[in-house]
């Protein structure tokens, strides 16, 4: 149950008029005796958003347990003490942020913030995509960046992610999302910070960053596609009401892939996302008008970037129908791509535990080095001498030397090249799909997500899963089972279940970083010894009985 003196005390210090008002009408409401408003007021105000390795993330609103104005000024003031600590006081802070509501608002409270206490902030000078914002932190030398985002989560929802670079980090680390201990150092540092009206803000003094570095990245994007070669390519893209629509252009104008269509209800930034019920080119029907236009059109390909433009999905048609394919076929058409590229060289390929393994076994094809890493960019991204990295849920890293993150827009540019080129020859990504799996197997990956309201479940399951783990599934005795919150040898400690069986079928379940989910990756392998339509018959036929036993095993009594 909330308590009215720490609520009213909240009021008090609140920073912003609007969720002061907010907040004392919900006050009003529950002291009244409206049940709702005080199941919300308890919410809110049991316990705080936990700053971790995905920084913060929540729904926008007032109390300490959703993003406001009190809560970033707080995050703010401990990033900067923590890097001053660790670098000095002349500790450069770069600053993005996207299209949702107070975006803006939360990136100009940080600079302010940062120049009130000494420090050196520089502010993108309008929303633009999550990739540029770590483009221009290692370009610029910054020693941590600031990302005003929630990505792909719901329009209610706003985040602030953050980045280390130069001198806070060593080099494999620079521009990559911070890990632990460094999330838990920054962490201690807001616990100790002032209440958020008795934080300073500078009237002035930082710096706006130059459209040069905006022209830097969108050169450096163009340039990760040969500039010669075939461009008879038709696209429809979306930025699915997000802010990668300018940039992309010009990536795609500069690159000379020249016939494209922006889904016209879609280019615009838009924070109410109001053709999509969820803001994420992953979900069912994100992609329908996308796939409409494409057919409209005669397009060859359907790019989709997410709100922030650093993930990109892609449609394209398969036997003659548009199919969306799933982030494991699209990180096994560029890890192939690149690999062929840099076939003998000295680099490394790298995905998340939960993506599939397809790409290890392409890495050795190519006589590459491959790193399995814990899920997200922050991990993958570290890789020594990484040369692509991706992760299942539409994540890719194809210029890692310049944008050590997953970005949406090199990707849809050089998945839009790697198709021209197989149109050229007179194939299509789904020809280059069968001449992969022909060498290597067929890799079946689909997940299955449990979606709760009482987050209770999520640990219950685990815990479960755990006490009483299955024997047997999809019709294959378990062969081994790994509980991974201790760490590996090569694995940090992290939730996570990884099963395989006998038949080699593999499944990872793990709670969800950044939203009410419990997620189960699943992935069935089969060799294709002759024909490739049985081998994927047989994978279909074994995936059926997989996942149901998998859904069955998950359910609490």
């Amino acid at each position: 149950m909330y308590n009215v003196e720490t609520v009213q005390d909240w009021i008090t210090h609140d920073p912003s008029e609007e969720t002061k008002a907010e907040l004392t009408e919900l006050l009003a409401k529950a002291e009244g005796g409206d049940e709702a408003a005080k199941a919300e007021l308890t919410d809110r105000f049991t316990g705080s958003l936990q700053f971790g390795t995905a920084g913060l993330r929540g729904a926008m609103a007032a109390g300490p347990n959703r993003m406001n104005r009190a809560v970033v000024r707080r995050a703010a003031y401990g990033l900067t003490s923590w890097l001053q600590k660790t670098v000095g006081k002349d500790a450069l802070v770069v600053i993005g942020f996207d299209a949702r509501y107070h975006s803006n608002e939360f990136a100009a409270d940080t600079a302010a913030i940062v120049t009130a206490m000494g420090s050196r902030a520089m502010i993108m000078p309008r929303h633009l995509p999550t990739p540029l914002l770590a483009f221009a932190v290692r370009h610029l030398g910054a020693d941590a960046g600031v990302m005003v985002t929630a990505s792909h989560n719901p329009a209610q929802d706003n985040g602030y992610k953050v980045y280390v670079g130069a001198r806070a980090v060593e080099e494999d680390g620079r521009g990559v999302q911070i890990v632990p201990p460094i999330d838990a150092g920054i962490a201690a540092e807001i616990a100790a910070a002032p209440l958020a009206d008795e934080i300073e803000l500078a009237e002035g003094g930082w710096e706006t960053i130059s459209e040069d570095v905006i022209d830097a990245y969108v050169e450096q994007a163009i340039s990760v596609v040969p500039a010669d070669g075939p461009r008879d390519l038709r696209i429809v893209y979306t930025p699915m009401h997000g802010v990668g629509g300018e940039i992309m252009k010009r990536v795609l104008d500069g690159a000379g892939f020249t016939d494209y269509e922006m889904v016209p209800e879609q280019a615009q930034p838009d924070p109410d996302f109001p053709t999509v019920s969820f803001p994420n080119p992953e979900e069912k029907g994100a992609l329908d008008l996308a796939i409409t236009l494409a057919k409209k059109n005669d397009a060859d390909l359907v790019i989709a970037s997410d709100p922030d433009a650093d993930r990109a999905s892609l449609a394209t048609k398969v036997n003659g129908e548009w199919r969306q394919l799933s982030g494991d076929e699209i990180g096994s058409l560029l890890g192939e791509y690149v690999a062929t590229r840099d076939e003998g060289k000295d680099v490394a390929l790298a995905s998340s535990i939960v993506s599939s393994q397809l790409l290890g076994k392409i890495a050795e094809g190519h006589g590459l080095k491959y790193h399995a890493t814990l899920t997200g960019f922050k991990w993958i991204a570290r890789t020594h001498k990484i040369t692509f990295g991706y992760e299942e849920a539409i994540g890719f890293c194809v210029d890692p030397n310049h944008v050590r993150d997953k970005d949406g827009l090199s990707a849809g540019v050089t998945l839009a090249h790697l198709a021209a080129s197989l149109k050229a020859e007179g194939k299509e990504l789904a020809d280059e799909l069968d001449r992969i799996h022909t060498r290597y197997g067929v890799y079946l990956t689909t997940p299955v997500t449990i979606r709760v309201s009482d987050l209770s479940i999520i640990p219950a399951t685990m815990a479960k899963l755990r006490k009483e783990p299955p024997t047997e599934l999809g019709g294959s005795p378990v062969r081994s089972i790994e509980d991974l919150s201790k760490g590996t040898e090569e694995l940090p400690g992290t939730d996570a279940l990884r099963i395989f069986t006998e038949n080699n079928s593999r499944v990872m379940v793990r709670p969800s970083g950044t939203e009410p989910k419990l997620k189960c990756y699943l992935e069935v392998v089969v060799p294709v010894e002759g024909d490739l339509a049985a081998a994927r018959a047989t994978a279909a036929e074994r995936m059926d009985a997989f996942k149901a036993d998998v859904e069955a095993m998950t359910k609490l009594d």
